[in-house]
């Protein structure tokens, strides 16, 4: 996962343009995509699809002729969506369109002017401390055009039409946690899932935040009954505990799939309610859609100081974070795929499981009376009301304890599955 950082972090990316579309072909060698593009002008609800953006070079030079701001060396350099520009002027006409961070004068802002035409560049605050008082040329070679929103999806069919969505943003150029931690971890999530059967339907979502899903959701308004549960995934490669922010339902059942392995795992982590800022979650938890889509991170957003700004590269993000994030995600979707709903075979009392070898059946010592509970947890409530989800909460056992418990039983025939 963070090679493939290493390898998308040069591509300056925005909602629209070819950094998108070099972004998405680099990863096609991965996972088979199937990209969309929806052109410019196209009515997305209350939003318009915007003219393409893209941008060849931009500089400041100052009067040697010398680059001392130059888009070639970060594409941070320049407020993206910017306007272009070439002329010459003051260094009072400049300041106006330059963006720094006082309080960490060594990084470079991140900023965006999508929707109001304006032009900018960002640059570390000791490069702003040493301009002098000359004139100086401004260049930014950027094209407006009618073009197209690309996006892309990779569907994997399960067992049954209802889905499972994942989805991220791939609008921001060379930011490691923000978010091409999530673009990678999503790629691989898709590449396991789909070497394994699956009940469940899956789709990946690869989109430009905000304008990206709010398409989407427009282009598949008559689609969306099918999606059964959803994770926006973003920020996951950074040093802080991970963090579950629940859909605006708060209780759906990724909610609770997700709160039960952090709980289960004895990491520190920490859930938040949903609130209406942050990633895509809140168009998919929108009014008109309220989809059971929750949204998993490490630290959130604005929390950590390399947020949105050149201090968010690729020795931030570390491959043991990715790895933890990977194994939660993994494991929260494996349980919602296994989360059948089951009907005990035996209608009174509970049946003899010393008859049928059963007790020790699952093997270790250590966890046998951990294990020969969890079969009479899922012998007592296998009534066709309560998921094996529902058990592992009541029971205080580990979802995966219960799922082996569930299938030695159905083994034996003590258990039919009425779901899925």
């Amino acid at each position: 996962m963070h090679r493939l950082m290493s390898e998308l972090f040069p591509i300056c990316r925005s909602i629209t343009g070819e950094g998108v579309r070099a972004t998405l072909s680099h990863l096609q060698r991965h996972i088979p995509l199937e990209v969309r593009e929806v052109e410019s002008g196209t009515q997305v609800f209350d939003w318009t699809v915007p003219k393409e953006w893209n941008i060849q070079d931009a500089y400041i030079k100052n009067n040697k002729g010398d680059r001392i701001v130059d888009f070639k060396k970060s594409n941070l350099h320049v407020v993206s969506y910017s306007q272009p520009i070439h002329a010459k002027m003051t260094l009072n006409e400049l300041k106006p369109h330059l963006f720094s961070l006082p309080d960490n004068p060594s990084w470079i802002p991140y900023r965006t002017s999508y929707y109001k035409e304006s032009w900018g560049f960002c640059l570390t605050h000791q490069q702003l401390m040493e301009l002098s008082d000359e004139e100086y040329e401004v260049c930014i070679d950027s094209t407006f055009e009618n073009g197209h929103l690309t996006f892309a999806e990779y569907y994997l069919e399960g067992d049954i039409q209802q889905e499972i969505l994942v989805s991220c943003h791939i609008c921001h150029p060379s930011l490691c946690n923000d978010n091409l931690s999530g673009i990678a971890l999503a790629t691989f999530l898709a590449k396991t899932i789909s070497l394994q059967p699956n009940r469940y339907s899956y789709r990946f979502l690869f989109i430009p935040g905000t304008i990206g899903s709010i398409t989407w959701l427009a282009l598949h308004e008559n689609h969306v009954a099918k999606i059964k549960n959803g994770l926006v995934v973003t920020g996951v490669g950074d040093p802080g505990a991970v963090t579950y922010k629940k859909s605006r339902q708060g209780d759906s059942e990724i909610d609770r799939a997700f709160m039960h392995i952090l709980k289960s795992s004895g990491k520190d982590h920490s859930t938040i309610d949903f609130f209406p800022y942050g990633y895509d979650e809140r168009q998919y938890c929108s009014p008109g859609f309220n989809l059971p889509v929750g949204s998993f991170m490490r630290t959130p957003h604005g929390k950590y100081e390399e947020y949105h700004t050149s201090g968010d590269n690729l020795d931030f993000v570390q491959p043991q974070y990715l790895e933890e994030s990977y194994n939660f995600c993994l494991q929260g979707l494996t349980l919602l795929d296994k989360n059948n709903t089951y009907l005990s075979q035996n209608s009174k009392c509970e049946p003899q499981l010393g008859k049928r070898g059963l007790y020790k059946a699952m093997g270790g010592d250590a966890d046998g009376a951990k294990r020969e509970m969890a079969m009479l947890w899922v012998l007592n409530l296998s009534d066709g009301h309560h998921s094996l989800l529902d058990i592992a909460e009541r029971s205080c056992i580990p979802f995966e304890v219960v799922h082996e418990a569930a299938e030695v039983l159905r083994n034996h025939e003590l258990l039919k599955e009425v779901n899925g």
